[in-house]
């Protein structure tokens, strides 16, 4: 038996093997190995992890027993699409993953690193995937400024949860030369759940429940990027880029969805109103979800209903989940117009 054909035969009995287990398999230097792995990675039949000596190799398609990648980067420099197609390679993901699930994954990874890279102000970053039977997750903490923090400073914002009040609407970003602000919009829409972690606030995302949610943590320096989706996720990123950018507005991002229950007050004033249509202007629909509030004030409802409205005539205002009540309000304010 040849050679390369040795090597890939141990790889199908062992699913895994480093250089010293397959020199002494077949009885030559680990130059002369060199050789032959070299061909064999080249033609893609056999796939390689680790670097240096932690290096091992594998056959495409087989599930590694460890299912785990991590490593801390220095963030000045660093290339989020290399770092993605090495964890890639790492876990087997392309063979692993549905076409769907794999490049969901590919595309949440790389613009949450990339934010790192741009936006953090953070010298590092720590990097974390897991792959298992049911589930891929990945985290990506820095010790930076705090997406949050930075949205608030650089947008001249009140604090950091007007920034997140902004920031789930959509095309909020504070370099719009080089960024359109859609990353983590599309990706918390895509995953299965999705969480931003700063200071003293998380905000979490769950497909399931078709929620999002609020908390206040203890305070923790810098971002953490929380990303899950499960191994039967049927979810296409065209779908989720089709329903929020649309065909009829020429592929473009241009239509929202805001839960209303994240405003931190009451839904009475018109300030409150204000903050909640902050930057709206940048869209051409928007669906306003009332999912778990049960009052809404009459300026509130006069200030996006009426108000806004007339100054936004281009606009298309859209609701859900309103109770009775609610939507007499709604009803009460649109009328007078």
């Amino acid at each position: 038996m040849a050679t390369k054909d040795k090597i890939v035969e141990f790889l199908k009995r062992h699913e895994t093997a480093n250089s010293s287990e397959l020199c002494d398999l077949l009885e030559i230097s680990r130059q002369a190995l060199n050789v032959h792995l070299r061909s064999l990675i080249n033609a893609g039949t056999v796939l390689k992890a680790g670097s240096t000596r932690s290096s091992y190799y594998f056959l495409p398609g087989k599930m590694l027993e460890t299912h785990h990648y991590k490593k801390t980067f220095t963030l000045s420099g660093l290339d989020e699409s290399q770092v993605y197609q090495q964890l890639a390679i790492i876990l087997n993901l392309k063979q692993s993953l549905s076409e769907n699930q794999e490049s969901i994954v590919n595309y949440a990874f790389t613009e949450m690193l990339n934010n790192a890279i741009d936006h953090s102000e953070a010298v590092k970053c720590h990097v974390q995937v897991s792959l298992d039977a049911a589930q891929l997750k990945f985290e990506i903490l820095d010790n930076g400024i705090g997406v949050f923090a930075s949205i608030a400073s650089k947008l001249l914002l009140e604090d950091e949860h007007a920034s997140m009040i902004d920031l789930i609407k959509g095309k909020t970003t504070t370099m719009p030369e080089a960024h359109s602000g859609e990353g983590i919009f599309f990706s918390s829409k895509a995953a299965d759940k999705f969480s931003l972690r700063s200071h003293a606030i998380q905000i979490e995302w769950d497909r399931a429940l078709d929620d999002v949610f609020v908390s206040k943590p203890r305070f923790q320096k810098g971002t953490r990027v929380s990303f899950l989706l499960r191994r039967d996720s049927k979810t296409k990123l065209e779908k989720v880029f089709s329903e929020f950018a649309p065909e009829e507005y020429d592929f473009q991002f241009q239509k929202t969805k805001v839960m209303i229950k994240l405003l931190k007050e009451d839904y009475i004033s018109r300030s409150e109103a204000k903050r909640l249509l902050s930057n709206l202007e940048k869209f051409r629909e928007v669906e306003l979800d009332f999912k778990s509030v049960k009052q809404l004030g009459q300026g509130f409802a006069d200030e996006v209903f009426r108000v806004f409205a007339e100054k936004n005539p281009q606009i298309i205002i859209k609701t859900s989940n309103t109770i009775p009540a609610i939507q007499a309000m709604i009803n009460h304010v649109s009328n007078m117009k």
